[in-house]
């Protein structure tokens, strides 16, 4: 009886729209995450500034309104999509791992010593992966259950945080990302389309991950 009733923590629907003792679906969890960059600075590994992340975001996406005048009215439509930036706060580790690595990406965008910059967006552009996990640690693997790939990133702010003697909090630097492109990848449906992206499908769990069901 008391499973019975859990199943009645729920929006009811109308007949036929969903099975009555469905429940309700376990959902994300905003602090089982992980990010993890690509071409990120000049040194061999980022799995540190990977482990050092304390805070971010997921991708914005708004579309440009455009109007079209007609007759009596107007018609509104889509322009083209533009990405927000991201903030990624990342604490700042007594080995200088972290500023060592955001230096280096602020190095490869603008020489501040020769004062000169990258010839191309190419030659300083980082790919970076944001993943929603389902909590799986040390010999249970994580699986990825959403996935976000930003392309042709870049720095557009670094914030070295302020001191203050007043204070206990750690020390963190929070970098500013613009993203050329972002495509979700592993979610169960997608917008809009029936081509959405499913190249990660077998990282879903196809039915599962409920609450009280």
């Amino acid at each position: 009886m008391s499973i019975a009733s859990l199943s009645r923590f729920t929006v009811p629907l109308a007949s036929g729209q969903s099975a009555a003792s469905q429940g309700m679906l376990m959902p994300k969890l905003k602090y089982r995450f992980r990010i993890q960059f690509e071409n990120f600075g000049v040194s061999a590994g980022t799995t540190e500034l990977t482990k050092q992340v304390a805070t971010a975001v997921r991708p914005t996406v708004t579309f440009a309104n455009q109007t079209m005048e007609v007759y009596n009215s107007k018609i509104n439509y889509a322009g083209k999509p533009v990405w927000s930036t991201m903030a990624i706060k990342l604490r700042d580790d007594v080995t200088g791992a972290v500023s060592k690595l955001v230096g280096e990406q602020l190095q490869k965008q603008f020489d501040f010593y020769e004062q000169s910059s990258a010839a191309s967006g190419g030659d300083y552009k980082f790919t970076m992966r944001i993943e929603m996990l389902d909590g799986g640690n040390g010999a249970s693997v994580p699986t990825a259950l959403e996935t976000w790939e930003c392309y042709g990133c870049y720095v557009t702010t670094a914030n070295y945080d302020a001191l203050d003697y007043s204070v206990q909090t750690q020390a963190e630097i929070t970098i500013t990302i613009q993203p050329d492109n972002c495509v979700q990848i592993g979610a169960s449906a997608g917008v809009g389309t029936p081509n959405f992206k499913q190249t990660r499908s077998t990282n879903i769990t196809g039915g599962g991950g409920q609450l009280g069901g």
